[in-house]
């Protein structure tokens, strides 16, 4: 079982004002879905970009800068989270042709609150999680999945597709997967996100949340990147003009005269980047959130890591998860008037935490263990 996302099909996961998402939004999508769809095997359309991509990325940013393509990739990567202020929390270095981006994946807003569909896991930061994006971007001829986070937002946060059903076939791309839809299936706090198997949070869907937080969230910024190099914008141009419906292509990308190709949100699904339209040679070596494990020497946590929830059938009620100033988090629910919670408290060892649950999954027994990550 993988660590990452809620898996409801049974099998492992590979700008102006803000609008708030809401289940409401997405009865729709069957009729819009289409739209992009269109556009993925528009081949004029992909050969713009890729025809595009090497000037924009490689000769006019030389020419405009006097660096090099690498060197002013790396430098716009640096300002999208220097200019959305979370340099304090996250870092940028560039090195061996990618930019890496280093957090703990954990961010600076509420979270979990609201959930319906949960499957009992919680957010646990991570140390060091380094996404690598490449400086140096090539457009291939068929998207890419994952059953993992395809990119990372300007606050560190990895960012997946809307699905939560497993890694996304070719032929899933081009058609809305309903029953996975991690949003109107209610998987998602009010931010966009949730945790997912390894006690990770990160997003399925525009992060609205982390958005509102932005210092520069008037301007349309870059509001992440995907591994493949090219950046994620949200639902607007660069310049404000409103994104028609039968422009995005099938990873819900267009081309840029900066950087030959970017990413965009929409209100409809994909909702986010969906797939990655640049080549990744090195796919399987991308990064995934390492799982909980149990402490060395803890002989009632589960020596395999902390037990993947499962789902409770038809969702839990009045879920809110809270935060203490000493790091104690806890998230508490009722399941058929029954209450349940996880509650977890940092120990003396960095990244361990003592937990104590009483979950759906379990039966409702109280189980206790220090788990790290």
């Amino acid at each position: 079982m993988r660590p990452h996302s809620l898996t409801s099909r049974g099998r492992p996961r590979i700008v102006k004002p803000v609008v708030a998402l809401t289940v409401a939004s997405v009865l729709m999508v069957p009729v819009f879905f289409h739209v992009a769809q269109s556009v993925a095997n528009d081949q004029p359309s992909l050969e713009k970009a890729q025809s595009g991509s090497e000037k924009s990325t490689s000769e006019a940013a030389a020419q405009r800068t006097g660096r090099s393509a690498a060197e002013a990739h790396c430098a716009a990567v640096k300002a999208s989270v220097q200019d959305a202020g979370f340099a304090d929390s996250v870092s940028v270095t560039c090195q061996d042709g990618k930019a890496l981006i280093t957090s703990d994946t954990y961010p600076d807003h509420e979270m979990m609150t609201g959930i319906v569909g949960t499957n009992e896991q919680v957010p646990v930061p991570a140390s060091d999680y380094i996404s690598p994006i490449a400086l140096e971007s090539t457009l291939g001829d068929t998207p890419q999945t994952r059953d993992a986070a395809l990119g990372v937002a300007v606050n560190g946060v990895p960012i997946y597709d809307y699905t939560g059903g497993g890694e996304m076939s070719q032929d899933d791309l081009s058609s809305y997967q309903a029953k996975n839809d991690t949003l109107a299936t209610k998987q998602l706090d009010a931010c966009g996100g949730h945790a997912g198997r390894g006690d990770d949070y990160h997003y399925h869907v525009k992060p609205v949340c982390m958005i509102d937080k932005m210092k520069n969230a008037d301007d349309n910024p870059i509001i992440g990147w995907a591994f493949d190099g090219y950046p994620i914008y949200g639902d607007d141009n660069p310049d404000g003009s409103h994104i028609a419906m039968d422009v995005l292509d099938v990873c819900n990308g267009q081309p840029d005269d900066t950087f030959g190709y970017r990413y965009h949100t929409s209100e409809k699904a994909p909702y986010i980047i969906q797939c990655l339209m640049g080549e990744v040679p090195e796919a399987k070596d991308l990064p995934r959130v390492p799982p909980l494990k149990a402490a060395s020497g803890d002989t009632q946590a589960d020596s395999r890591g902390r037990p993947a929830g499962t789902p409770p059938q038809g969702g839990v009620e009045d879920l809110v998860f809270t935060q203490q100033a000493d790091g104690s988090r806890s998230m508490d629910y009722t399941y058929h008037d029954e209450a349940y919670y996880i509650r977890y408290t940092p120990t003396d060892t960095p990244n361990c935490y003592d937990f104590e649950t009483r979950t759906v999954t379990d039966g409702g027994d109280v189980k206790t263990g220090e788990y790290c990550r």
